[in-house]
C-alpha cells in the first residue's frame, strides 16, 4: 500500500464508498489503490504550508476571449496575461476548453482533449508556466454528442449505465430547476426508447452518479487534470449531481458525500489542489458545501454580486452590511470565492431571504433600463421568477446611456474594490478589468442572453484601447490592476485574516481587515452614494486615540486623517493602513 496513505484515512474513505454504494464499497477500495499507483507519481503527497495567500488572485476567463487572427486563441490570452497581467493575478481560470456542442463550453463532448479551435495541452501547459491553473470539472452532465453518450445509445458497456434514466410517470414535481425545458429527454436506443435526465437541456444529458464506474472515470479525469497542472478544480452544477425520486434533488446527502470523497483523496495525492463547488443558491445552502471542514476548500460567495448591485444603485449598503455580518467565520482550511462577475449572469436566488420582494424589482428595473435581459425558471408551483440578470457588470453600474460618464466608472470600480477587500480569494472576470460594455449582437445572433456578458475581443482591438486613459477601457484597466498589485503586498488581505464590518455611518460601507498575526490591520471604507460624505470620529473607528497620518493603498498616498472625520468623494473607496 502507497506509503500515502495511513489506516484511519482508509477507513473514512471505506466509510464514504459504503454509504453510496454499500457492499460494493471494498471493490471501490482496491480501485482506488490501483489508481493511487497510477497517478500517484508526480503529484505531491506532502502537506502543504498555505493553500492560499494574499497574492491569489483568480482571472476568470474563456480560452478565446482575446483572440487574434492565425493564432490560436489560448496563445493570445497567455501572451496577453503575460505581458499585461503579471502580478495583478495569479491564477487563471480558463472556462471549459475542451470540445464541446453547447452551452459555451459546459456541455462537454470528450473531458480529456482540448478544443482544437483553442489549442492544444502544450499550450494550456505552457499557460502554466506563469500563472497558476483552474480548470472546470463538469461532473452533472455531458453532451448528447460525447463518445459517452453515443455509446450508451449502442448499449456498449460500461457507458449503457453511464446516465440517470427517468420514468415519465414519476411524481418530479418537487425536482428544483435552473430552466425551463423539459426534465426528461425522450432519446431512441439500441434497446429502445429511453427518458434521460436533462437538468439543464436536451443536449447536456445527466450522469448516473449511483454507478460507482462514473465516479472512478471522473476521478481519474480529476487525477488527470491535477497532472496537467490544475491547482484549483472548480465543481460545475454540483448540487445537482445525485438524483433520487421523491426529493428536490438538491444537495442531497450523497452528493455531499462524493465532494468529502474527492477532498479526502486530494488530501492524501495532492494537497496543494483546491477543490470549490460551484452552487449558485441562497447563502445557508452554499456554504453547506464546507461541510465541517470537510468538504469544498472554497466556495462562491453568490449573494455578494447582486447585493453589492443593489447596495451601489440604491445608494444604500444596509443590505449589504446586515448579510456581510451574518457571513461568520469559515472552517479551518476553508475561505470564500469573492466575486462580482463571472461568464453566467448575475444570480438572484441568493437573495432569498435577504432583499425583500420591492428592491428585487427594483434591482430588474435597473438591469432593463440598462439594456440588460432578465432570464427566469420555473417554480414548484409552476409559476416563474428571475433566476439571473443577464449584463455586463460594469454597464450595470454605469449611468443608463452614458457608459464613459465619471460617475459611473467610479460607482464600477467601487464595486470592484469592495469584493478585493471582502475576506477571501477575489476573483476577477476578464470583462470587468477591460470594462466591457453589453454585447448586443452575440444576443441576436445565438438567441442566448448569456452571451450579453461574453464578448470576445480582438486582441489588436482591445490593447489600443485599455492603452488609451481617455476610454473608459484604460481608465478602469490601468486603475484595477495597478490596485490589484498594490494589494498583493498587504497580509491583512491574506484569504484568512479576519474580517469585522464596522458602523460608519448613513451611505457607508466598512470593513476591517486583521492580518494572521495580528500585525497589520486594512480599513476599507466606501461612499455609496453619489454626494460627497464625511466619515465621523475617524478615531473611534480606527481605534486610534490620535491620528496623524494613514496610507490610501488604492491612491498609493498618504492621508491625513483627523481623529475626528475622513471626507469621501461620490463613490469613493479608500484602503487604509496605519504608518
Amino acid at each position: 500500500m502507497p506509503n500515502v496513505i495511513d489506516r484511519n484515512h482508509l477507513d473514512q474513505i471505506r466509510r464514504r464508498f459504503s454509504r453510496l454504494y454499500g457492499e460494493e464499497a471494498e471493490k471501490c477500495i482496491d480501485r482506488l489503490l490501483m489508481m493511487v499507483g497510477a497517478y500517484g507519481v508526480g503529484l505531491n503527497p506532502f502537506p502543504v504550508k498555505d493553500l492560499w495567500t494574499e497574492r491569489d488572485v483568480v482571472l476568470i476567463t474563456y480560452g478565446d476571449s482575446v483572440r487574434k487572427e492565425d493564432e490560436a486563441p489560448l496563445e493570445t490570452l497567455r501572451d496577453f496575461c503575460d505581458r499585461r497581467l503579471r502580478g495583478a493575478v495569479k491564477v487563471v481560470h480558463i472556462l471549459p476548453f475542451y470540445p464541446w456542442s453547447s452551452d459555451d463550453g459546459f456541455s462537454v463532448e470528450d473531458y480529456r482533449e482540448v478544443d482544437p479551435v483553442l489549442g492544444n495541452w502544450k499550450d494550456v501547459e505552457t499557460f502554466g508556466d506563469d500563472f497558476d491553473l483552474m480548470f472546470d470539472l463538469v461532473a452533472n452532465h455531458c453532451s448528447s454528442k460525447s463518445g459517452w453518450f453515443k455509446e450508451y445509445i449502442g448499449g456498449i458497456l460500461p457507458f449503457n449505465t453511464y446516465f440517470k434514466e427517468g420514468d415519465p410517470e414519476d411524481d418530479l414535481s418537487d425536482v428544483v430547476r435552473p430552466r425551463t425545458s423539459p426534465l426528461l429527454t425522450k432519446v431512441e436506443t439500441r434497446d429502445g426508447p429511453r427518458n434521460v435526465w436533462t437538468t439543464f437541456s436536451a443536449d447536456q444529458i445527466d450522469l448516473n452518479w449511483e454507478n460507482p464506474d462514473v465516479f472512478f472515470e471522473f476521478l481519474d479525469i480529476l487525477m488527470f487534470y491535477i497532472s496537467q497542472g490544475a491547482r484549483i478544480i472548480r465543481l460545475d452544477a454540483i448540487a445537482f449531481l445525485w438524483k433520487t425520486v421523491g426529493t428536490n434533488c438538491l444537495h442531497l446527502p450523497e452528493t455531499h458525500e462524493v465532494v468529502k470523497l474527492f477532498r479526502d483523496i486530494l488530501s492524501m495525492l495532492a494537497p496543494h489542489v483546491i477543490l470549490l463547488t460551484e452552487t449558485n443558491v441562497p447563502h445557508e445552502e452554499n456554504v453547506s458545501y464546507f461541510g465541517t471542514g470537510d468538504e469544498a476548500h472554497m466556495v462562491y460567495q453568490f449573494s455578494l454580486p447582486p447585493l453589492l448591485l443593489h447596495g451601489l444603485l440604491s445608494q444604500n449598503p444596509e443590505y449589504l452590511k446586515t448579510w456581510a455580518n451574518s457571513v461568520g467565520e469559515t472552517p479551518p482550511d476553508c475561505t470564500f470565492f469573492n466575486f462580482t462577475a463571472s461568464h453566467d449572469g448575475i444570480g438572484m436566488r441568493p437573495l432569498q431571504g435577504l432583499l425583500p420582494d420591492e428592491e428585487l424589482d427594483f434591482l430588474v428595473e435597473e438591469v432593463k433600463v440598462r439594456k440588460g435581459h432578465v432570464s427566469f425558471k420555473t417554480n414548484a408551483d409552476g409559476s416563474q421568477s428571475p433566476y439571473e440578470l443577464n449584463i455586463t457588470y460594469f454597464e450595470a453600474l454605469s449611468e443608463p446611456g452614458k457608459p464613459d460618464d465619471t460617475i459611473g466608472i467610479q460607482r464600477f470600480l467601487t464595486s470592484q474594490f469592495v469584493a478585493a477587500a471582502f475576506k477571501g480569494v477575489p476573483a476577477v472576470y476578464l470583462h470587468c478589468l477591460t470594462a466591457t460594455l453589453n454585447d448586443h449582437s452575440a444576443v441576436k445572433e445565438s438567441g442566448i442572453a448569456r452571451r450579453i456578458n461574453r464578448h470576445k475581443w480582438d486582441v489588436d482591438v482591445l490593447e489600443p484601447l485599455i492603452d488609451d486613459p481617455a476610454t473608459v477601457h484604460g481608465k478602469v484597466f490601468s486603475e484595477y490592476t495597478l490596485v490589484l498589485r498594490r494589494r498583493a503586498d498587504y497580509p491583512a488581505f491574506h484569504p484568512d485574516a479576519s474580517q469585522e464590518i464596522l458602523e460608519a455611518g448613513k451611505g457607508i460601507f466598512a470593513l476591517k481587515r486583521t492580518s494572521v498575526p495580528g500585525d497589520q490591520r486594512m480599513f476599507c471604507i466606501s461612499n455609496f452614494t453619489a454626494k460627497s460624505k464625511t466619515v465621523r470620529k475617524m478615531g473611534d473607528l480606527l481605534d486610534e486615540s490620535s491620528l496623524t497620518k494613514v496610507k490610501d493603498i488604492i491612491s498609493g498616498k498618504h492621508k491625513s486623517v483627523t481623529k475626528d472625520s475622513l471626507r469621501l468623494k461620490p463613490f469613493q473607496t479608500v484602503w487604509l493602513v496605519l504608518t
